[in-house]
């Protein structure tokens, strides 16, 4: 796997919009009408996922509790009460389904969630997508990429900056060995500090 998307917490989303416009990034909304994200895409490697609130309501978010998914209503109430930035990661696979990861998965006796989602960008493409979210909150949650590609071909942000560099990820080291089971992407740096995560560009 590779990491697919960085996520900033934003205590207002039109706000975190202008600041990273101010910067020089080009960001767009994640759709049209009501947006719960924005997004800042790299023609190369990993993109900025910005989020304001968790991305379901808070009545879906009943029904998990109903039908048993209480470790995923508290990896979404984690996204909502983390302090503003960058606070987490998901990774992104090498197929249209998660065999391989979940091969991982058992081997380790983690348990998971798999799931599709899909959402009508601002250029009326029909974005859609399969997700894995492990039980265990301190593991990254998993992603196939999106149908349609939506990064923008041999593009520099106003600022000239092409790619996201490097990005520290701090995790538990018991989690070391599973991650890197999963993940072989060398934009990542793990530490077992805990803090705000560092992320670096490349112009």
């Amino acid at each position: 796997m590779k990491l697919s998307h960085i996520l900033y917490k934003s205590n207002s989303l039109s706000k975190s919009v202008k600041k990273f416009q101010d910067e020089g990034f080009k960001v767009e909304y994640g759709s049209k009408h009501n947006p719960k994200n924005a997004l800042i895409y790299f023609s190369e490697g990993p993109y900025i996922e910005i989020l304001e609130k968790a991305p379901i309501s808070n009545f879906l978010m009943m029904i998990l509790r109903l039908i048993g998914k209480t470790h995923l209503v508290n990896r979404f109430k984690n996204w909502e009460n983390v302090h503003e930035g960058y606070f987490d990661i998901c990774l992104e696979n090498y197929n249209n389904d998660f065999e391989q990861e979940v091969e991982i998965l058992n081997e380790h006796k983690e348990h998971y969630f798999i799931t599709k989602s899909s959402r009508l960008d601002p250029s009326n493409r029909l974005l859609k997508w399969k997700l894995l979210f492990p039980k265990n909150i301190h593991l990254p949650f998993f992603m196939t990429y999106f149908n349609i590609d939506p990064k923008p071909k041999n593009f520099i942000h106003p600022n000239g900056i092409k790619r996201i560099n490097k990005v520290s990820y701090s995790i538990d080291n018991s989690l070391i060995p599973i991650f890197k089971q999963l993940c072989d992407d060398k934009t990542i740096q793990l530490t077992n500090q805990k803090g705000a995560m560092n992320v670096s560009f490349k112009k």
